[in-house]
């Protein structure tokens, strides 16, 4: 009996966690769920990035990786990336540090229009960039991942090597 509340409680507060990427409110859904649903997305919708940059970060001048991808190129080239290794630079735009055991960040290099400006990425527990920063990152390409609770991402890095690159002078 315990156990599917145990695990409701532990999804909703990952959903908290995580708050600032929660799904659209339905004006017209009950105010309160019975503790043992779980909430799901409507069909189609999927995880939403960030609107826009956080704290206005600066896009602009921001140079492809050496043998690299722009955000705007992973999106595009997604199938054939599928499984594979990319690299990127661009600036760090959101952070959440320790949720499922990684840190998740929303990176974006001012390439792609809305949907395809963002990508997330996942990265091991440690050293967290800060929003505003430049990296470079390095991880696997999944897509269609879907963790549960309306958190579903078409495009994903993950596992990722991220370096802050120094600030230009």
């Amino acid at each position: 009996m315990f156990k599917p509340i145990t695990s409701s409680l532990i999804a909703l507060a990952v959903a908290a966690t995580l708050a600032g990427c929660a799904k659209k409110e339905d004006a017209a859904a009950p105010a309160a769920a019975p503790a043992a649903a779980t909430p799901t997305m409507p069909a189609g919708e999927t995880h939403p990035a960030p609107k826009a940059p956080a704290a206005d970060v600066d896009l602009t001048g921001i140079a492809k990786a050496d043998g690299g991808k722009t955000v705007a190129e992973v999106f595009a080239e997604k199938d054939a990336l599928a499984g594979q290794p990319v690299t990127f630079r661009g600036k760090v735009v959101k952070t959440n540090p320790d949720i499922m055991g990684k840190n998740w960040l929303h990176v974006r290099d001012g390439s792609g229009e809305e949907g395809t400006n963002d990508l997330t990425v996942t990265t091991a527990p440690g050293t967290m960039p800060a929003v505003g920063d430049t990296v470079l990152v390095t991880g696997t390409v999944t897509l269609n991942k879907d963790f549960g609770m309306g958190y579903a991402y078409d495009v994903l890095i993950e596992d990722a090597q991220v370096t802050v690159e120094p600030a230009a002078q």
